[in-house]
């Protein structure tokens, strides 16, 4: 299978392209997201997504790599979006803001198929509904510091579910891919899975 570089530094987005057996090379797209001024999750994560690979494409000028991915996750309640907390402080505010509470997470994959010099953008929405959770219950899973380097303060797929009452979509678009949508994504663009 061709090789996939995955503009991404996420951990849990590397985990899902080794589940689906996808020859991959990271080189994380380091951009300026305060740029990007939308107000909508779902344009704002298109947007985020294509700059990754933008940037990318940018820093390898000379080589034309059959492939590039960029995904970006953010966390929406209320008219406001979360991103990554950029300190406890911040975490335990987003906690108390979603407990309680639906929210919409939105993961947004930009797919570069550098033959045909095609952007390929996919986005899939996913609610999510926080127990209430008391003081005591959000300073004991900020213990656990999954809370960091995570869209929303929390890892769905670590100890965030003992928080999480329901959850109505696809959790791995919670995680950071949509593995239903890359999925169909890639064949849709032509990848050549299992060659």
């Amino acid at each position: 299978m061709e090789s996939i570089i995955l503009a991404s530094a996420s951990l849990r987005r590397q985990e899902y392209f080794k589940l689906m057996g996808l020859p991959f090379s990271v080189m994380p797209a380091l951009i300026d997201e305060s740029l990007c001024t939308h107000t909508d999750p779902l344009l704002l994560t298109r947007e985020l997504a294509k700059r990754k690979v933008e940037k990318v494409i940018g820093e390898m000028k000379r080589i034309a790599p059959k492939w590039i991915c960029g995904a970006d996750t953010v966390i929406a309640i209320r008219g406001k979006i979360f991103g990554k907390a950029q300190n406890r402080e911040d975490a335990a505010d987003t906690l108390k803001k979603l407990s309680g509470h639906q929210h919409k997470v939105v993961t947004s994959v930009a797919l570069f198929k550098g033959q045909e010099k095609k952007m390929d953008i996919r986005s899939s929405v996913c609610l999510v509904k926080f127990a209430s959770l008391s003081d005591e219950e959000i300073e004991w899973y900020l213990d656990t510091n999954e809370w960091q380097g995570v869209a929303g303060a929390y890892r769905i797929q670590g100890l965030a579910k003992c928080l999480i009452e329901k959850i109505d979509g696809c959790i791995s678009t919670v995680v950071g891919l949509p593995l239903r949508e890359f999925y169909v994504m890639l064949r849709d663009n032509g990848y050549p899975f299992g060659a």
